[in-house]
């Protein structure tokens, strides 16, 4: 974490959150000082390197908070007096967002697993297997031989046989919170010994519909990339994301394969197939950060519009206009 303070009139403080940067470089570009330049990005990313994607001169920064207000990830935080602009009335506020419809949910899981950023959280509480299964076994000790036959058919594991002296196998049990009254035991039976009966089976139509119940979320490093609402089965989850646009290629320029687009991308948008990077447009947020990596200069960002909203300075206006092309 980097920050510049200042106490005055006022005390204004810009804090830059490593965790949440990307490695855009749009606050650059939006500096009014040139205060702001990036790291070897690449470096840090790969694990090469130590520090900050991000450098603040604090001896030419003067603290306008511009750079905070351009940063669509959260990565920079500007304070006056102790509150974040980003609660205060008169400044720029992003609208992008991304959230999970919890009526619609069926809490699958799916946007868990793709999150790039790991930020989607679920708890999944299943009913009781009591609600679902209805039937009934036992055995007859008489009959049996404990061969162990029907143990090691169980597909659920519901049933154990031991020994009390120790050697030979002389009891055995069914745990019923595990069975399933499929019946392989008793038709697998040699002595015939099982008898088990599935009555869920015969009358499962008149079984009330277990509820799978549960909590989902998504966390503050959320950065809009759209990963969940690509796979979500059921229509749940919803993105707006920070910019649209598009991003090209240019087709005289040969990719060289360096991967440097694919280890950079926060979105894991991107990947080398035939050692060629492919772009997934559904799940770029068009940060640029690839665009800012490639050695080539083969990748072209073109942003043609921003969630930014309140802004009323006709200067900050123009130096957000940069972000666009």
């Amino acid at each position: 974490m980097v920050f510049v303070q200042r106490d005055g009139v006022e005390s204004r403080k810009l804090t830059h959150s490593n965790d949440m940067c990307v490695a855009c470089g749009i606050c650059t570009d939006c500096c009014p000082t040139d205060s702001l330049s990036l790291n070897d990005v690449l470096a840090i990313r790969r694990g090469k390197a130590d520090g900050d994607y991000l450098r603040i001169d604090d001896e030419t920064c003067v603290l306008c908070g511009l750079c905070a207000s351009s940063c669509a990830f959260g990565a920079l935080t500007f304070e006056i007096d102790g509150k974040d602009t980003k609660e205060l009335a008169n400044y720029p506020n992003w609208t992008h967002d991304s959230n999970i419809d919890e009526d619609l949910c069926e809490l699958c899981g799916r946007c868990h697993e793709v999150c790039p950023q790991d930020t989607i959280f679920y708890k999944r509480i299943l009913p009781e297997r009591s609600a679902l299964l209805k039937g009934e076994i036992s055995i007859d000790e008489d009959k049996c031989i404990y061969c162990q036959v029907c143990a090691e058919m169980c597909p659920a594991e519901a049933i154990s046989l031991e020994a009390s002296n120790g050697k030979l196998l002389d009891s055995i049990s069914v745990d019923e919170d595990k069975c399933v009254y499929c019946l392989v035991c008793k038709r697998s039976c040699p002595q015939e010994a099982i008898k088990a009966v599935c009555s869920g089976c015969m009358y499962s139509d008149t079984f009330e519909k277990a509820e799978i119940t549960g909590d989902i979320f998504i966390g503050s490093e959320c950065i809009n990339c759209g990963w969940c609402e690509e796979v979500c089965p059921v229509d749940a989850a919803k993105v707006t994301k920070p910019f649209e646009g598009a991003l090209t290629v240019a087709d005289d320029i040969d990719c060289v394969g360096c991967a440097s687009c694919v280890d950079i991308c926060a979105c894991e948008s991107v990947k080398l197939v035939d050692n060629v990077s492919n772009f997934d447009a559904n799940t770029c947020m068009l940060c640029g950060a690839c665009a800012k990596v490639c050695p080539t200069e083969r990748i072209n960002v073109n942003r043609t519009s921003m969630k930014l909203e309140n802004v009323a300075s006709a200067s900050w206006k123009a130096a957000f206009d940069k972000i666009l092309n």
